[in-house]
């Protein structure tokens, strides 16, 4: 799968944005589908998943009640709608796909995207 975010920029504390991505290839309703994200000089973490079907999706603690994870097999879309946005969601977000489940961490999926950097300031 070949992967394309967008969307990313510089928003004030407080407001909101939504990130896109968009995969290439047929069986995109066949793949998990993630976020990450990686502020400077930290590691990579995760921030949400949602199922193939889109009927199932998780998040980390720090954007869980903020952050929405949604997806449009249709048109090989996912999206994070990012909302009460905060100087510490600065980074670089990216997307990426498994075959299959769920997963947290980083070392199971294979596909990733370029990047989009958001940037939280005022």
């Amino acid at each position: 799968e070949h992967m394309v975010e967008s969307g990313g920029g510089l928003v004030q504390p407080g407001g909101s944005l939504r990130l896109s991505c968009g995969a290439s290839g047929s069986t995109f309703s066949g793949y998990a589908m993630a976020w990450f994200r990686q502020a400077p000089g930290r590691e990579r973490e995760f921030v949400g998943v949602i199922s193939m079907s889109g009927r199932g999706t998780q998040y980390s603690d720090s954007v869980k009640g903020r952050f929405t994870i949604s997806r449009d097999n249709a048109k090989n879309m996912v999206y994070l709608q990012m909302n009460t946005l905060k100087p510490e969601d600065t980074a670089v977000y990216y997307c990426a796909a498994r075959v299959s489940s769920f997963s947290e961490r980083k070392d199971d999926y294979p596909y990733w995207g370029q990047g989009a950097q958001v940037t939280v300031s005022s």
